[in-house]
């Protein structure tokens, strides 16, 4: 365990109800600056753990399990089921994986439009323009298989080792493991061992979004 990994996932759960890191620490009802950058290392430059006492505040507000908050520390799926408010359900644009790469699903900026989408109901996310997918095939086994859902949030931040849709210029797409991004280029990790990595420069990328959510 890295101490990057643990602020990082404090930084998901945040970002899944729709806060910033300074909000979430309010809501916790710890001081706003808990989690900022700056606190996160010590004078001498030295990485900073947060405190155990704070993880459990924000558990608590935020109704998450440990066990939930453990796999994003570990990386696993962004937010699970039981790490969701209780009783909060909403309704999300929903397609078939192949059918995303179509024509007529998304605007310029990656957001879901047009007539096209079913529905689902699904544990409420921050960001107001989520949507869902269905995967079709074993090609992303055994991280994901055919049927699953993924919801996917064009608003969350993304980082080294996030699980991702991305969706290129030339209209393909595909969930895969964020390895690199840099100023020039993409680098994806395939989820099923079986399929070839990607590297895009970043003009053949349209977005890429973070998967939030797998029903599983």
């Amino acid at each position: 365990m890295k101490h990057e990994d643990v602020w990082r996932a404090l930084d998901t759960l945040a970002a899944e109800y729709g806060l910033s890191a300074s909000g979430l620490a309010k809501q916790a009802g710890l001081d706003p600056t808990t989690f900022n950058v700056s606190k996160r290392r010590m004078p001498d430059g030295r990485a900073r753990w947060p405190s155990t006492e704070s993880v459990a505040k924000v558990l608590n507000a935020t109704g998450a399990s440990l066990e939930s908050f453990t796999a994003l520390v570990s990386g696993a799926r962004a937010l699970s089921r039981d790490a969701q408010p209780r009783g909060a359900v909403r309704r999300v644009p929903l397609i078939g994986m192949a059918q995303a790469g179509a024509e007529g699903y998304f605007d310029d900026g990656g957001f879901p439009v047009g007539g096209g989408w079913d529905e689902v109901s699904l544990p409420e996310v921050g960001d107001p323009n989520a949507y869902a997918l269905e995967i079709s095939g074993d090609s992303m086994e055994p991280v994901y298989r055919d049927g699953d859902l993924i919801v996917v949030s064009p608003a969350s931040p993304i980082r080294r080792g996030d699980r991702v849709v991305v969706r290129t210029s030339a209209g393909a797409v595909m969930a895969k493991q964020l390895a690199r991004r840099s100023a020039r280029r993409v680098e994806l990790k395939s989820l099923n061992p079986l399929h070839p990595d990607f590297s895009f420069d970043l003009n053949e990328v349209a977005w890429v979004h973070r998967i939030v959510w797998v029903s599983q």
